[in-house]
C-alpha cells in the first residue's frame, strides 16, 4: 500500500501520511546513538562513534559533535553529509545574527529557523527529507542552559534528557529511571549517567574510549565554555563506571550467597 504514495515527498497516504518523512526516521533509527543531558550547572552531549579505524586523520577529533557558536553545540544522528548542510547553515544563520545584533543569537530560535528549512523540504516537490536528526546544547540570557531535539519533519522540542539514533528507546527508558523530577543533576553525574546509559545500550561487548565522544557546555567567569572531552578523559569516566559495576556485582554475589547459607 505504501508504494503508491511513497515516490514524492509532497503526497498523504489515506491515513495521512508522510511516508518519507518516516522513512528519514527509520534511516536515523539505525545510526550511531546520541545522548544530551540537561544538569543543573552545565550540559553534556555524548555520542558513539562508529568510524574508529586508525588510518583516519588524528586532527579531525570530533566526528559527531560541532561547535555552532560560542553558546551553542550540537550533536547529529543520521547520514553525515546531510548533517553537514545542516550545521554549515546554523553556523552561517547564527554568524549572521551576530554581525546584526552585535550578541549570539537565542537557543531556541536558531532551533526554530533552521526547523522551518527542514519542513520546507517536506512540504515541496523534488526535495526530499535531511535524514538527520540533531541534538543541540546552549546557553543564553533568556533561558540559561537549555537542550533541544529536532527531527527530519521539522519538529523540535526542549528536553531535560533525551537520546536519538540506536536503540533511542531503550537509552530514553533509562534516562527516565535515572533522573529524578525533584532532584537536579551535576553535570558530573551526567557524565557518569551517560557513560552507564551507552554501557548498556550500545552494539557492543566492551565500551572503550576510542567510540565514544563528549562535550559540555558551562559558564565560566561570565563566558560559555564549550570543552570535547580528550579520548583520556573519556576513559577515565569509564574505567569509573566499570569499577562501580564490579564492585555493586560483588556486593550482590555476596548477599545471594549470605541468603543461602
Amino acid at each position: 500500500m505504501a508504494r503508491r504514495y511513497d515516490s514524492r515527498t509532497t503526497i498523504f497516504s489515506p491515513e495521512g501520511r508522510l511516508y518519507q518523512v518516516e522513512y528519514a526516521m527509520e534511516a536515523i533509527s539505525h545510526a550511531g546513538t546520541c545522548l544530551g543531558i540537561l544538569a543543573e550547572d552545565g550540559i553534556l552531549l555524548a555520542a558513539e562513534r562508529r568510524n574508529t579505524n586508525r588510518l583516519l586523520d588524528s586532527a579531525i577529533f570530533s566526528e559527531k559533535i560541532y561547535k555552532l557558536n560560542n553558546d551553542m553545540a550540537c550533536s547529529v544522528a543520521g547520514i553525515t553529509s546531510d548533517a553537514n548542510v545542516l550545521t554549515n547553515e546554523l553556523r552561517v544563520i547564527a554568524q549572521r545574527y551576530q554581525y546584526n545584533y552585535g550578541e549570539s543569537m537565542p537557543c531556541e530560535q536558531l532551533v526554530s529557523y533552521l526547523c522551518d528549512i527542514k519542513q520546507a523540504y517536506t512540504q515541496y516537490g523534488g526535495k526530499r527529507p535531511f535524514g538527520v536528526s540533531i541534538l543541540y546544547m546552549g546557553w543564553d540570557k533568556h533561558y540559561g542552559y537549555q537542550l533541544y531535539q529536532s527531527d527530519p519533519s521539522g519538529n523540535y522540542g526542549g528536553w531535560k534528557a533525551t537520546c536519538i539514533g540506536n536503540n533511542f528507546g531503550a537509552a530514553v527508558s533509562m534516562l527516565k529511571q535515572e533522573i529524578s523530577e525533584t532532584e537536579k543533576i551535576t553535570l558530573s553525574g551526567a557524565q557518569d549517567l551517560a557513560v552507564k546509559v551507552l554501557s548498556k545500550t550500545l552494539d557492543t561487548n566492551k565500551l572503550t574510549s576510542d567510540k565514544v565522544e563528549m562535550a559540555t557546555l558551562q559558564r565560566v567567569n561570565g563566558k560559555t565554555v564549550i570543552k570535547i572531552l580528550t579520548t583520556a578523559e573519556v576513559e577515565v569516566l569509564i574505567k569509573k563506571y566499570q569499577k562501580l559495576e564490579a564492585e555493586q556485582e560483588a556486593a550482590k554475589k555476596e548477599k545471594q550467597a549470605a541468603q543461602k547459607s
